[in-house]
């Protein structure tokens, strides 16, 4: 059995079927993992969906802003923008129970057997991956509870921008919220900078790609994410980066592991958004 990780599809369903069959993938012995984000920019966010729930026990996916903020459009939360493209899943006559299973699906995936980590965007460099998977469990509950629209009331944000034990209620969701699916840049005390999203080098001074803080607590694990276009796939500090900018008309990748190998595959967008779209 392999597992094919796969970056953030993003409505791009014609391109993830290429790149299942050009990564060899066998629908009754593989397994598939996604990044998240796998609605949004591309144009078929509810053919992706129905694709990835119809396999059950044979994918795993963890939510990414994208997919959060369909849910919070979906409970009028927040309003449908314009470079939105995830209408076919509102208006889908299976859409409740569509959003009803992404909802239910968590920020943060281990294998602690084969010490691998998912998740869509990044760790704050206080926490090991323990610890991130108890903060990802305590969104999970409040995603899953009935109480669950009042979350997506809060959700939206750019503080608090650093870790504190100390944080409760609404500010420590929306901090783990925040760096589970937007992370990109940090300062070396995990103070974060969430609106700059070039590629290397492009942030302002002081701040550093995440997952390049010398003494983050993560690092005995393997980390896999996505959110990240302009870093694009590839193997960076111990960690792999799986978003290669489908829906911006770059492509769609997985990584195939199979026991020690590891391999990437890509296949070309048929071009969609613009990349410089809010």
């Amino acid at each position: 059995m392999a597992i094919l990780a796969i970056g953030d599809v993003q409505g791009c369903y014609s391109e993830l079927k290429h790149l299942l069959r050009e990564a060899n993938y066998r629908a009754k012995y593989d397994v598939l993992w996604f990044t998240g984000d796998l609605v949004n920019r591309g144009p078929k966010s509810l053919d992706v969906l129905r694709f990835v729930a119809d396999l059950n026990e044979r994918a795993v996916t963890v939510l990414g802003n994208h997919d959060l903020h369909m849910l919070a459009v979906a409970e009028s939360r927040e309003t449908y923008r314009k470079s939105d493209t995830f209408r076919d899943v509102l208006d889908a006559r299976d859409a409740e129970q569509l959003l009803n299973w992404l909802r239910h699906q968590p920020l943060l995936h281990r294998d602690s057997e084969k010490n691998l980590v998912l998740f869509h965007a990044g760790l704050a460099p206080q926490w090991d991956v323990a610890q991130a998977e108890s903060l990802a469990q305590e969104v999970a509950l409040v995603l899953r509870g009935k109480d669950y629209r009042k979350f997506f009331d809060h959700m939206y944000g750019n503080e608090p921008d650093n870790w504190a034990e100390s944080l409760r209620g609404w500010e420590r969701l929306r901090f783990i919220t925040n760096t589970f699916t937007r992370l990109r840049f940090c300062m070396e005390d995990g103070k974060q900078l969430l609106k700059e999203k070039g590629g290397l080098e492009t942030q302002p001074a002081g701040y550093m790609p995440w997952f390049r803080v010398l003494d983050r607590r993560s690092k005995d694990q393997t980390l896999l994410f996505g959110h990240w276009a302009a870093l694009g796939a590839g193997q960076h500090d111990g960690v792999f980066s799986l978003d290669s900018g489908c829906a911006w008309g770059g492509r769609l990748t997985a990584l195939r592991i199979d026991g020690s190998v590891k391999r990437f595959f890509s296949v070309p967008s048929l071009g969609y958004a613009n990349i410089n779209e809010p």
